[in-house]
């Protein structure tokens, strides 16, 4: 094959992997909505809310805290529900949905419950204290892990609702009341909760619950949503999408994680770059290029490295160096598939 298409199959190539890599090139408007016909918000794709001002939860260690959340979600889907964010705070505490399962996320450790985010309303409950880390889903408990406990100063910082706060992880579908409180809610404290909540649209709260936040999702128009308890921690709906505080070049041993959309990820980062040591190889070594396969393989290094740095400024995207190792992989195996492949298919169709 002559030089000249080659290297247009590169250009071409290299044109492709750009676009894949960056699109959609600027910050999309935050997809983020009034219910309008009753109390909350619809979160679409690229979603996200956040506290104007910080919490730091100061009660009494042995107090605890809880979190309650009337959410709808849509199921099949990979997201953040609600999350802290501090950036001196090495405690963390996310919640999560995972498919159709609820995922209680403290970095190294992780609490599941299983099947309940699917089509239908739900009240979760989270609570942490001397009784360890309990869920309830609708006012019953789903499960409780006595021997883990979520430190109060977890949830310092600002609040993030439908997002992560280093990376895009937008939820999808609605949130109608969210509240916090500085205590280890009861049992029975949760079930009254849930039966008012679904009556009256709100908590009927007692004064010993230590109650820190209560959004009711009420205002219906507007970017604030009011805190009812505490003025100063209202949450804001920014018009343009983004990441509070975005990784750039996230290392990849903390991007690593057993999971199917992890290794999902690598799968594709790894085959995208494959057509890259295919096409750049034979061009190189066309233009008469010394050791062509390792001018190919740092070739696919420097375009990773490329994306990788530009994503950094794309709230959309993930900035990590998994993919750097992943794409330099795919780009080696591209030249090895190449050096096997041709040489067989020649001796088949000589005129090749």
């Amino acid at each position: 094959m002559k030089t000249g298409v080659l290297g247009a199959i590169c250009l071409a190539v290299l044109c492709v992997i750009l676009s894949l890599g960056l699109w959609p090139f600027h910050a999309p408007r935050n997809a983020v909505t009034w219910i309008g016909d009753s109390d909350g918000l619809a979160f679409g794709r690229y979603a996200t809310v956040w506290s104007e001002g910080s919490f730091d939860l100061t009660p009494r260690e042995s107090a605890g805290w809880s979190a309650e959340l009337r959410v709808h979600a849509e199921p099949w889907h990979y997201s953040t529900l609600l999350s802290f964010f501090d950036p001196g705070n090495h405690d963390r505490f996310e919640l999560r949905q995972s498919i159709t399962d609820l995922e209680v996320d403290m970095g190294n450790r992780r609490l599941y419950v299983d099947d309940v985010l699917r089509h239908k309303p739900v009240f979760v409950t989270v609570t942490s204290g001397n009784r360890g880390t309990s869920v309830y889903i609708n006012g019953v408990l789903a499960k409780s892990a006595p021997q883990l406990h979520v430190p109060v100063k977890a949830l310092r910082g600002r609040l993030i609702v439908g997002d992560a706060p280093r990376e895009p992880d937008s939820f999808r579908g609605r949130i109608r009341g969210l509240a916090i409180y500085g205590s280890e809610l009861t049992a029975g404290q949760v079930s009254q909760h849930y039966a008012t909540w679904t009556s009256s649209g709100k908590p009927a709260m007692a004064g010993d619950e230590c109650r820190v936040a209560l959004y009711l999702f009420n205002e219906r128009a507007g970017r604030i949503v009011h805190n009812a308890i505490k003025p100063g921690v209202d949450l804001i709906i920014p018009e343009t999408y983004a990441v509070v505080d975005k990784w750039v070049l996230h290392a990849f041993w903390n991007e690593f994680e057993m999971s199917r959309s992890y290794w999902s990820a690598v799968l594709k980062n790894i085959v995208g770059f494959v057509p890259v040591g295919f096409w750049f190889f034979p061009f190189l070594a066309a233009c008469k290029v010394r050791r062509a396969a390792l001018w190919t393989v740092v070739a696919g290094f420097s375009i990773s490295v490329t994306i990788e740095v530009l994503q950094a400024f794309l709230p959309t995207r993930d900035s990590g160096t998994t993919d750097m190792i992943t794409n330099t992989l795919g780009t080696w195996l591209g030249v090895a598939c190449y050096q096997t492949v041709v040489p067989i298919m020649r001796r088949w169709f000589p005129s090749l």
